[in-house]
C-alpha cells in the first residue's frame, strides 16, 4: 500500500485556525468553571483534600486542551513558509 502524500490547502488551514478559536474559548470557559468551583468549596489550593473533583478533572481537560491547541498553532506556523512559496 503506498502512502499518498498529504497537501494541505488554504481551506484546511482556515479550518484549522476555526478549531483553534473554538478550543481558544473552550479553555476560558474551563478557567471560569474551575474558578467557580475554587469559590464554592472555598479552597484554591489543589493539594487540600477539600479541593473540588470537578476542579481538578476540569484542570487536566484544559492542559489537554492547551497541549492540542500549542500543536495546532505549532503546525500551522510550520506550513506558513510552504504556503507562502506555493503562493510566489
Amino acid at each position: 500500500m503506498s502512502m499518498q502524500p498529504r497537501f494541505e490547502t488554504a481551506r484546511e488551514t482556515a479550518v484549522i485556525s476555526r478549531i483553534l478559536v473554538d478550543l481558544v474559548r473552550t479553555v476560558q470557559l474551563i478557567e471560569c468553571e474551575i474558578a467557580a468551583q475554587e469559590e464554592r468549596a472555598s479552597v484554591s489550593d489543589r493539594s487540600d483534600v477539600k479541593y473540588p473533583m470537578l476542579a481538578r478533572t476540569l484542570i487536566e481537560r484544559r492542559d489537554n486542551l492547551k497541549m492540542t491547541i500549542d500543536a495546532l498553532e505549532l503546525h500551522l506556523t510550520e506550513r506558513a513558509p510552504d504556503e507562502q512559496a506555493t503562493a510566489a
